[in-house]
């Protein structure tokens, strides 16, 4: 068993690295709460698809956006899984922030290392990974808050499976991506 790394901070919430064990009692108990409040699961994916369809309809007329059926058949609509997402943006930067860890990054260190410094390739890669992340989960059904957290707890084998999936392809990649030369 690995102990959980201390940092000089007394306070959890400023510490860069917080106890595993405290963060995933705390999405359990979000998870119930979001269960027992909206009747809904934790997930976005879906939420980001929606308005990827509606800047679509906003650059290309509605009518670009109508024509793809995943798009018609999911409008989006400000509720729960907007406010989802944008929460987590918001206390994902908080964290950050608190934690001394923020920065504004063109090429993280890790990339430089193994790719060099251009930026155009790293975006480039960055927006490339996103949009086949966003495409295998909404070929999943879920991301990894949907299918990984919300049906893992819910006991789904769709949701063990996805976080098997998810362990594996992601050290595999890891492994591949940033392999000594």
């Amino acid at each position: 068993m690995e102990i959980p790394i201390k940092d000089e901070s007394s306070n959890c919430c400023t510490s860069k690295r917080w106890n595993g064990y405290a963060v995933g009692a705390g999405i359990g108990i979000l998870s119930w709460l979001v269960f027992a409040i909206v009747d809904k699961p934790l997930g976005m994916s879906t939420e980001v698809s929606k308005w990827a369809g509606w800047l679509v309809g906003a650059v290309r007329g509605e009518e670009a956006m109508l024509a793809n059926s995943y798009w018609a058949s999911k409008t989006p609509a400000f509720g729960y899984s907007t406010i989802f997402l944008i929460f987590t943006l918001i206390g994902a930067t908080v964290s950050a922030l608190l934690g001394g860890d923020f920065k504004w990054e063109k090429v993280p260190r890790e990339w430089e290392n193994q790719f060099g410094n251009g930026v155009g390739k790293r975006y480039v890669a960055a927006f490339l990974g996103g949009v086949l992340l966003l495409f295998g989960a909404r070929l999943a059904g879920g991301c990894t808050s949907g299918h990984g957290i919300s049906g893992s707890m819910q006991l789904a084998a769709s949701g063990w499976l996805f976080f098997a999936a998810l362990f594996i392809t992601g050290m595999g990649t890891a492994k591949f991506l940033f392999r000594s030369n």
